[in-house]
């Protein structure tokens, strides 16, 4: 409280897991890391101080019997900043984070220390884009513990998109990385069991999540990047590597996967009915252009949600997100693939890469103006404002 009464301009900083700069500002920068203590379980409900982490959480609520309804497929996010830039999972039948929220303790703007727990405000605060004030509670609502069985498996990118909504609606989660230049995709299909988890032995993890997920993609990028004309090569003999592989273990453990391979990204949320054609035409781009892309592309879906600013407000949607090795040009892909996107209505995730502005976003939320209005009332000074939310928020 005392750090925003005393500054001229604030802003709370999580992890730094996002690509954007929304969290950048040129007056107070909070620090919420130290923030990580679990406050009060009641039911299936738990408090949590907001700088805790997504790993850590679903340890504290694994040791609890309990777990988060879906998650994503990286785990070091602060979760204040996950939730306010509706950082998602996969799953038709599942919200992305923010829709498990039940409460946000928060101080406004003005210095207040409000409670929220329902109405427009919750729906606001959900995803609130660090707009509204500076979270330091969070309430989830909690499931039972449960473990995934998830099997990964390399198929024909043809005979995956004209069956997507069957992949998707008969599995509890399902997503795809898709190699650019090949025609293959490689599948991960999730069920929810109460099967006992089963977790590799240390010397298995490590081959399978650090040399083959990370080393081997690590090593194809930096020829790639030496020599772009190799990639559609590259990418072919990188698809071949892909094998079949098998997980069961407890749910947070099996969402999170290691990614130590550098990159810059960018994701949008489109209509799920649009999600093949639009994934074509991107594949499509990559190669009329001979883009130097070497990284696969990710198409994962999640349910609607009623969060105000969510990426998934009130649309069954997809997602499919872009990616570029360190290092590399990627501008020209980004802004290709944006306007793509535009044209199906695309919401770009907050917290990753895209060239927006609030002419272009605010038609494509429906309350957007209602958002407008609560963010007058929490921080009518902009205390939280900063560079990126006066280009997408005005």
């Amino acid at each position: 409280m005392r750090a925003v009464a005393g500054a001229r301009r604030v802003k709370v900083a999580g992890s730094g897991h996002s690509f954007t700069d929304i969290a950048c500002t040129d007056g107070v920068m909070v620090d919420m890391c130290g923030m990580r203590r679990v406050l009060a379980v009641e039911g299936r409900e738990v408090t949590v101080e907001a700088g805790i982490t997504l790993h850590d959480l679903g340890e504290e609520l694994r040791a609890r019997g309990l777990a988060m309804e879906n998650q994503g497929d990286v785990d070091p996010q602060a979760l204040a900043g996950a939730i306010s830039t509706a950082t998602h999972g996969t799953g038709g039948r599942f919200g992305n984070l923010s829709s498990q929220v039940s409460g946000v303790r928060l101080v406004t703007g003005t210095g207040e220390v409000m409670d929220i727990r329902e109405g427009d405000e919750l729906r606001a605060a959900r995803v609130g884009l660090g707009a509204l004030g500076a979270i330091f509670a969070v309430t989830m609502r909690c499931v039972p513990a449960f473990t995934i069985h998830r099997i990964d498996e390399p198929r024909p990118l043809d005979d995956v998109l004209p069956r997507l909504d069957a992949l998707v609606d008969s599995h509890d989660h399902w997503e795809a990385f898709v190699m650019p230049y090949t025609r293959r995709a490689l599948t991960l299909t999730s069920e929810r069991t109460d099967r006992t988890p089963e977790p590799p032995g240390r010397a298995a993890a490590f081959l399978h999540d650090v040399v083959l997920e990370n080393a081997v993609l690590g090593a194809f990028c930096r020829l790639g990047r030496r020599f772009p004309g190799l990639i559609p090569l590259l990418n072919r003999r990188l698809a071949g590597l892909m094998g079949p592989s098998e997980h069961l273990d407890a749910s947070n453990r099996v969402y999170a996967n290691t990614r130590l391979v550098r990159f810059t990204e960018m994701e949008y949320a489109i209509p799920r009915e649009s999600a093949a054609e639009a994934l074509e035409r991107v594949l499509a781009l990559i190669e009329r252009r001979r883009l130097p892309i070497g990284f696969p592309i990710e198409l994962r879906v999640v349910a609607p949600d009623d969060a105000l600013l969510s990426t998934a407000y009130e649309r069954p949607t997809a997602y499919i997100a872009i990616h570029q090795y360190v290092g590399m040009e990627f501008e020209t892909y980004f802004r290709a693939v944006e306007a793509i996107m535009d044209e199906y209505g695309g919401r770009p995730h907050w917290g990753k890469r895209h060239y927006q502005s609030q002419a272009t976003l605010r038609p494509r939320y429906p309350e957007w103006d209602r958002f407008a209005e609560l963010r007058e009332r929490f921080d009518p000074e902009r205390k939280f404002e900063n560079d990126y939310l006066r280009r997408v928020l005005g």
